[in-house]
């Protein structure tokens, strides 16, 4: 990856520097350059003064080689990012024909009367380049400065993601043609610690060209491998990667509740689920991706035990027997079940199959808050279903989780 360049982003806004929202715009620019080969060594955030935009533009262009700001070409008076460029660049702002052309045609096209303020979004400085926007009313434009690259986008993400990908990467790439691109291998690993990880991986000898990276949104651990995209896989080590990683990858390139989905509808397989501990996330979570339409028929949400007497003399008995009457009484293919915690903490799950029954008591290995270990034990019902696809044994191992009991009913002739 290369270190010559350097690349810098710069976002304003007052709403974006006192967190009033959440400045998605820099994580993505951010993602796509570091596959793009282009890593970003600098990233900040002004508010809307033209003097700190100003003094912000000529402190980056300094250090920087490429320079992307991020916000404020509106037509409304804090829209301070044009004049603030013109002032660091020592020129004047101009009226630019074309974009002011297009300005016109883009109201007439709609049938409105175009407002006098939006004739301040084709001021730009003088001997700007125009950066197209088809789809806003804020065009982009890249100057020099100071022998840097400075490129200007509108804030609104779907203007200023078009504007990146279709405008600015292509400069860039015909600027910097030996600048390898690079590719993202995502690896989703379930009931596996950050620092089991980095030490058990610590044996895979990457090449010089790739970099390994983590992120952990419980319950899941995401492993990326960052590579030139003219690497093939056995240089990458991809499957070095996946063999350290064993049962615990749970899934390879998209996460592990879509990879699970497109198996089960790529066979017809339809889920049933029955929630006591998982108080309805596990239903709440597959039915947040539209993928498990048509997949997940029914979801039920128990206070309390159908069998008591059942539960109380055997948890897990009673979670197996959820399981069954949830698949029967919708003629589904898997049933999954959580049963109520009892008093040492444990929770049972179950999975019925048309092959078999198979159940499991998890203890929790610590004091997880209670939407964490909803969180975890839904994961290891899902990751039933996903090693049972995968015929892989059902019960798995999970740094998180310890198995206290298992069991297994074959299906009756």
């Amino acid at each position: 990856m290369s270190e010559g360049i350097k690349v810098a982003m710069i976002s304003t806004g007052e709403e974006v520097l006192h967190g009033d929202i959440t400045d998605t715009n820099a994580a993505w620019l951010s993602r796509l350059f570091f596959q793009q080969g282009f890593r970003l060594h600098r990233r900040t955030t002004v508010g809307d003064s033209k003097a700190d935009i100003c003094a912000e533009l000529l402190q980056a262009s300094l250090k920087s080689d490429v320079v992307v700001v991020n916000g404020g070409l509106g037509p409304t008076t804090d829209d301070l990012t044009a004049e603030a460029a013109a002032d660091a660049m020592g020129v004047e702002l101009v009226l630019n024909s074309d974009w002011m052309d297009a300005l016109n045609r883009m109201f007439a096209k709609s049938g409105r009367e175009m407002p006098k303020s939006n004739i301040k979004q084709a001021m730009l400085p003088e001997g700007a380049e125009i950066l197209d926007n088809p789809i806003g009313t804020a065009c982009g434009f890249a100057c020099y400065l100071n022998d840097c690259w400075l490129f200007f986008t509108p804030g609104v993400p779907s203007e200023f993601k078009m504007m990146a990908e279709e405008q600015i990467i292509p400069r860039m790439r015909a600027a910097y043609p030996d600048n390898p691109a690079f590719v993202c291998d995502r690896f989703y690993t379930f009931g596996l610690s950050e620092a089991n990880l980095n030490d058990s991986l610590e044996s895979v000898g990457l090449s010089p060209e790739s970099e390994m990276g983590y992120r952990s949104s419980l319950p899941f651990i995401e492993v990326k491998l960052f590579s030139p995209a003219s690497l093939s896989e056995s240089d990458k080590k991809t499957a070095d990667i996946e063999a350290v990683l064993g049962d615990n990858l749970v899934s390879k390139g998209k996460p592990m509740r879509e990879s699970v989905a497109e198996t089960l509808g790529q066979y017809n397989v339809t889920l049933s689920v029955a929630e006591q501990f998982t108080a309805g996330s596990l239903t709440s979570w597959l039915s947040e991706s539209g993928i498990f339409q048509g997949i997940l028929q029914q979801g039920w949400v128990m206070s309390s035990c159908p069998q008591p007497e059942l539960a109380e003399k055997n948890a897990l008995a009673a979670a197996l027997a959820m399981a069954t009457a949830a698949r029967e009484k919708t003629q589904s293919a898997i049933a999954l079940a959580s049963g109520c915690e009892n008093a040492d903490g444990e929770v049972s799950i179950a999975m019925s199959t048309p092959v078999g029954d198979w159940g499991q008591t998890l203890k929790f290995r610590r004091n997880w808050p209670v939407d964490d270990r909803r969180a975890l034990i839904r994961t290891a019902m899902l990751d039933m279903v996903r090693r049972w696809t995968e015929n892989k044994d059902v019960i798995g191992q999970y740094m998180s989780l310890s198995c206290v009991e298992e069991l297994y009913l074959p299906a009756q002739p």
